[in-house]
């Protein structure tokens, strides 16, 4: 028989006898990163956990590639985004049920926090501008471009290039529908800029945004991310 009581499960067995057993332990800082640097290498894990990479937009682009990051042990995550969790968001999106009504960026802390308990995390739950870029993303190298909206993804992916070209761009362009998710490629535009997706599918054209190719696209934004912070600047 099987019940829980708070973060204790416990397990009776037939002579009635009760033997705790706790999940809720949480691993120190050594041991995690002693398993990150087992699985990775010392190399990369130093680098990796020294690295800051602002997320720009947190839907299904962009909380997926911060899952991703912090899982592989990325030291510091600047979240920015001015929505609420929907419940709409949940067929691709890294959050909860329980967490409809939230913003976007205190619901993921709290999820990136129960992965990585001891990442570094900024939010700001705001909209960004041309006005505001600059001074949102001066702290960052590395800048991940996750918007919605093909009109939010030109105004940043420019302001970036024209305005702060030290630093280091990775958009995302063409993951709707249930096409092959080996049409999703990582390419390298230009410079400092690269960009993931097919580069031609739209959710205006009927075929609907999935899991399964949301995170693919995601998920080559987050390589190409760590390929950055290792030096691996080819795409």
């Amino acid at each position: 028989m099987w019940w829980r009581s708070s973060a204790l499960w416990e397990v009776a067995d037939l002579s009635g006898k009760r033997e705790p057993e706790r999940f809720d332990r949480i691993p120190s800082r050594e041991e995690m990163r002693a398993a990150l640097a087992e699985r990775h290498g010392e190399e990369i894990q130093r680098a990796v956990e020294k690295a800051s990479v602002a997320v720009c937009g947190l839907g299904g682009l962009g909380s997926n590639v911060a899952v991703a990051l912090a899982r592989a042990g990325v030291g510091r995550l600047h979240l920015i985004d001015f929505d609420e969790v929907d419940i709409t968001n949940l067929n691709r999106q890294q959050y909860d049920a329980c967490q409809t009504g939230r913003s976007k960026t205190d619901a993921l802390k709290e999820n990136l926090l129960r992965i990585s308990p001891y990442i570094s995390i900024e939010t700001d739950n705001t909209r960004i501008t041309e006005e505001n870029a600059a001074r949102l993303l001066a702290g960052e190298d590395i800048i991940c471009e996750a918007f919605d909206s093909a009109e939010d993804k030109a105004m940043l992916v420019n302001f970036l290039l024209e305005n702060m070209p030290e630093k280091y761009v990775v958009a995302a362009s063409g993951m709707a529908g249930l096409e092959s998710a080996n049409t999703i490629k990582t390419r390298k535009v230009a410079g400092r800029f690269y960009l993931c997706g097919d580069g031609k599918s739209d959710i205006a054209d009927g075929g609907g945004l999935f899991a399964s190719r949301v995170m693919a696209c995601a998920a080559h934004q987050a390589n190409m991310i760590l390929r950055i912070i290792m030096g691996r600047l080819e795409a």
